[in-house]
């Protein structure tokens, strides 16, 4: 008897952990239904990650997967609440899938809300080696750049860059997770083995944004 195939909506952020999560899934035989994103109350931005709600859609399309976007409101127990009725529009899925590495406190929230819904809460990352999982992005012939990093603890000039080996030693080298586990930065995907084709940045602009004197942001103003 063959195994029926598991339908499964993959939690997007537009960055390299939870793609490489997606991509995992797939390889392992798991239908993709949708990317699921929770957006800022305004519609603009990804929760956490801040990257511009246009830009995920463009990611979604060049897949060929489609992306269903919630807002969400910033008090936990208002996005917890935004988060299940956000699944719950999403049909018959049996799981979602995350790119959480290490973080205990997330997985476990993430594995509550999923029980609470009688879905599986499915890491194809967890518990493996940061630079490893980063090597294994960059070697699938992935394609990320970053688009924030934290002020106090990397230079704005990491603002922009491409993930590659060399930015892996370099950040092993800093004591920095060169995944960015611990919100030390994000990046977008814009190009990789599941990309029809890449996403070009035509203009953007490096800003100290919303009072948040931690943390720079690539506001990206143009892109195709």
């Amino acid at each position: 008897m063959t195994r029926e195939k598991k339908t499964v909506a993959v939690s997007w952020s537009g960055g390299k952990d939870c793609c490489l999560a997606l991509y995992r899934s797939m390889k392992q035989g798991r239908e993709i239904k949708c990317l699921f994103n929770l957006v800022s109350e305004d519609g603009g931005r990804c929760c956490f990650h801040g990257i511009e709600s246009g830009l995920l859609k463009l990611q979604a399309e060049l897949m060929g997967i489609p992306l269903v976007q919630k807002r969400a409101r910033d008090h936990m127990n208002e996005y917890e609440k935004d988060f299940k009725d956000g699944i719950g529009m999403l049909g018959d899925i049996q799981g979602v899938v995350f790119g959480d590495i290490y973080l205990d406190e997330h997985r476990d929230w993430v594995e509550r809300v999923c029980r609470d819904m009688n879905i599986e809460a499915i890491e194809p990352l967890w518990n493996e080696d940061a630079s490893h999982v980063a090597e294994e992005f960059v070697d699938a012939g992935f394609e990320a750049i970053v688009v924030s990093c934290h002020a106090e603890k990397l230079g704005s000039d990491f603002v922009g860059r491409r993930i590659d080996r060399n930015m892996i030693r370099e950040l092993k080298e800093l004591g920095i997770c060169p995944c960015g586990e611990n919100g030390e930065f994000h990046t977008l995907v814009i190009d990789g083995p599941v990309f029809r084709r890449k996403i070009n940045i035509i203009e953007s602009e490096k800003i100290l944004r919303d009072g948040f004197w931690k943390h720079w942001s690539l506001d990206i103003r143009k892109y195709e």
